[in-house]
Order: structure tokens, then sequence, then C-alpha cells
């Protein structure tokens, strides 16, 4: 095996998953629960990323969910689910792209069900969010990914 072989090998691997930071607030208190219903939910999404070195990258997903239900806040949700990746051998865009899309996709399940479990706590109804199409995400916001897609 020669050298060059050796610094082409690519390794992905998942080293921890953590939640960094979580909040829910209910601002209309015990107000909220005499009104009938029925919800309208709003979901901010973001994916953070940072270098530890030794090719070892933590990732923070956060979701920010809003629920108004007559008019008000019935409550609001923040979660910043964090990992841990271990991504060697990938080359800048590739591992830019892997942490945009891969990283968050293994996060996404831990948060909906953090979020979901935060708002049954509260006493609302669950709330199951709908899975995230990273992918989508990631060429929507990188304009260069939207060239090559038209290929």
């Amino acid at each position: 095996m020669t050298d060059d072989a050796a610094e082409t090998k690519q390794e992905f691997q998942t080293k921890r998953i953590f939640v960094k930071d979580f909040s829910f607030e209910a601002p209309g208190g015990a107000n909220t629960f005499t009104n009938p219903w029925d919800p309208e939910v709003s979901i901010d999404v973001d994916v953070g990323t940072d270098e530890l070195g030794d090719d070892y990258h933590e990732v923070v997903l956060t979701l920010t969910v809003t629920v108004t239900n007559a008019e008000s806040t019935a409550f609001m949700t923040e979660i910043l689910q964090g990992g841990i990746f271990l991504c060697r051998g990938f080359s800048g865009g590739d591992l830019h792209r892997i942490l945009h899309t891969v990283c968050p996709n293994l996060l996404f399940p831990y948060a909906s069900e953090a979020v979901d479990g935060m708002t049954l706590k509260g006493s609302f109804p669950a709330l199951m969010l709908q899975p995230i199409n990273f992918n989508a995400l990631y060429v929507q916001n990188n304009p260069e990914e939207q060239a090559e897609s038209k290929d």
C-alpha cells in the first residue's frame, strides 16, 4: 500500500450525541388551556459546525419550535442537539456537505424525540415533527450546489 492510498482512505464515525441546550416556555400558563386547541406550528432549523481538531467535528442542530393557538404563543421550545463526528479523508466540499446533511440527519431523530417528550411534559398534545430533508436544504442554501444539480 502506498502513502497516497493511505491518505485517501475515508472514514466517518459518530462518536457522541448529546443535548447542548434545551428550553421550554409556555408564556400564557394556565390561560393557554382555556381555548379550543387549533394550533399553528412553525419550525426554524439551523446547523452549526465547529472543528475540534484531529478530524473531529462538532455539529449542532438547532430546532426552534413555536406553537400559537388563539392568536397567542401556546409554547416555544428550542433544542440544540449536538454530535461529535470523526470525518477523515474528505475534501473541503465533501466535508462541508457531510457536516450539513449527513450529520443533522443523524441528530434529527434525537432532537425530535426530545421536543415531543418536553411538549407532553408541558401538558400539550404530542408534537411529532415531520422529517427534514437536509439534502434539499443544503442545495437550496448553497448556490453552487443548485448549479451542479441542474447539470
